[in-house]
């Protein structure tokens, strides 16, 4: 989903003139008040637009952000849900947008172009922090809402064997080949960061014939049948992984990149805004994977509105209160 994201967004770059900004957009729609966040509107008289990629967990962080700016006495215009990852960043470093939620994954790889991901989470996040500075990008603090690949299976078929860890997926696979069937996105089968490079990292042997290569959508629902693949690559926070109860195997070698969610702010609306950090800080401190699956299920699997699972959210965690 988000690479996919990640591929639209440079068609629609390629296809815009540098100058390229957000067209279309609505005043953010909800009546709200301060709660824990926003008191003394420290927003207020400020005109503040919000932005986000297109899938449901960008849709949700960007209304997220745009109620709490709204809580605190901003003017807010909606822009979230815009096709492809580049058309979005873009739009936060000329200053169309104003703040949005991205990953540190992204950007250190695909936006800042470097070939290898960096291990730790908050060395992750500080480098691309400190690269995105002199472009008038701000990130703030970061969740630990990790939005990475995974490998998952479901209990049933996972009860003969215990794996826990990609490192007993790599032990089971070279103790019995056959046991390890994986269902893969066909970027995922090659990608350096996917397949080809977990399987060398782990040690895994997988014949051809143990890949099966399918939509994302199809996954987890082949990992749920019974006779289909054993393990499928999932995304950690999609909403499926609950509402399946798939269980996640851990990176114990951390191979993936960690794409933990942060908020990224024009600087210049910073300066002129500080206060913006003060609202954004405790919404990220409280947004793990965790609640990313728990809010995701709630749009991709009960077909409830990105937006209004924001505010449901926001409001049960007492920073914003309705108006």
């Amino acid at each position: 989903m988000r690479r996919r994201a990640l591929a639209a967004g440079l068609l629609v770059l390629l296809a815009c003139a540098p100058g390229c900004g957000l067209k279309s957009g609505s005043p953010l729609v909800g009546d709200v008040r301060p709660g824990s966040l926003g008191k003394g509107l420290p927003l207020k008289g400020a005109s503040l637009t919000v932005t986000s990629k297109s899938f449901s967990e960008q849709i949700i962080l960007g209304s997220m952000i745009g109620l709490v700016f709204k809580a605190a006495g901003a003017e807010v215009l909606d822009r979230t849900n815009i096709q492809g990852s580049i058309g979005a960043r873009e739009a936060i470093k000329s200053g169309d947008a104003d703040a949005m939620y991205e990953y540190t994954g992204t950007a250190w790889i695909t936006y800042l172009g470097n070939a290898e991901p960096i291990t730790d989470p908050a060395e992750q996040w500080r480098a691309v922090r400190d690269a995105d500075r002199p472009g008038g990008i701000t990130w703030l603090r970061p969740s630990t809402l990790d939005n990475t690949y995974a490998l998952a299976v479901s209990p049933e078929k996972n009860r003969p064997y215990g794996l826990r860890t990609l490192s007993d997926v790599a032990a089971l696979s070279r103790k019995d080949p056959k046991a390890v069937t994986l269902c893969v996105e066909n970027e995922f089968a090659s990608r350096d960061d996917g397949l080809p490079g977990m399987a060398k990292a782990y040690g895994m042997d997988l014949p051809s014939s143990n890949i099966r290569k399918m939509d994302t959508g199809i996954i987890y629902t082949q990992i749920a049948k019974p006779g289909s693949c054993l393990l499928g690559e999932v995304y950690t926070t999609d909403g499926r992984i609950a509402s399946l109860g798939l269980e996640v195997m851990e990176d114990d070698k951390h191979f993936f990149p960690n794409y933990d969610a942060a908020p990224v702010v024009n600087s210049k609306a910073l300066e002129r805004w500080p206060a913006i950090r003060g609202l954004l800080d405790p919404l990220s401190a409280k947004l793990t994977t965790d609640v990313g699956r728990e809010l995701n299920a709630k749009v991709d699997v009960k077909g409830e509105d990105p937006h209004e699972v924001a505010k449901e959210w926001l409001v049960k965690e007492g920073f914003i209160t309705e108006g």
